[in-house]
């Protein structure tokens, strides 16, 4: 995510409530097809504790910051899935992927909407307050677009993958579905040599048009 290093300490806990939303997304997604994992472990909460990955959450949002890297990004701890507990598990699974990105257009969407509500006119965005807020708003955009965009590309263990693998006949989506051994190198190979730089291009026209005029 591409901001400055003064907006990084203010992006910290709207990137946090963004990827809880997801993993909450994904678990409620679940519950609602059949499969009870993630709330029997306490994971259908916004109360962050039992979302807080170590590395994903604190170390390397951190280690960004004192680095002043020009992006940040991390994780909260994956919520729990059965797929055998699903009602239809190849195309519940798929949902259950959506989900989480669905989360994040989502909440991108109703912060692009406050940012027009404290645009009208009467309310001087001008005042620290609503200065703040707006300010706030459009990180909150960019971040779950972002992560939205990004989960949906079709690279195991990614969201996009569940979706991709639930079309797939079976015995390609178990070949397919193999290369989660090796998607987070994938994934690394590919943003090094900018292959993903266009995810950036399709964030900015979304937000584009969430934010026309503005």
């Amino acid at each position: 995510m591409q901001i400055s290093n003064v907006d990084m300490i203010l992006a910290i806990p709207l990137l946090f409530f963004a990827v809880v939303i997801h993993e909450i997304s994904h678990g409620w997604m679940a519950y609602l097809n059949g499969d009870d994992t993630a709330k029997l472990s306490g994971r259908l909460t916004l109360n962050p504790i039992p979302h807080i990955d170590l590395v994903g959450t604190i170390i390397l949002p951190l280690l960004l910051i004192i680095i002043r890297a020009p992006v940040l990004i991390g994780w909260a701890k994956p919520v729990p899935i059965n797929p055998y507990k699903l009602n239809n598990p190849t195309n519940d699974m798929a949902k259950v992927a959506l989900a989480g990105p669905g989360s994040n257009f989502s909440v991108a969407i109703i912060s692009a909407l406050i940012i027009w509500l404290f645009k009208i006119p009467g309310l001087d965005p001008y005042l620290a307050i609503n200065s703040l807020i707006i300010k706030l708003m459009y990180i909150n955009v960019q971040i779950n677009l972002i992560l939205a965009v990004f989960n949906l590309v079709p690279i195991p263990p990614l969201d996009g993958s569940r979706i991709v693998s639930a079309f797939l006949p079976s015995n390609l989506a178990y070949k397919y579905n193999q290369l989660e051994r090796y998607g987070i190198f994938i994934i690394f190979l590919l943003l090094s040599f900018g292959l993903l730089d266009f995810l950036w291009i399709i964030v900015q026209f979304i937000q584009s048009l969430l934010l026309m005029g503005l």
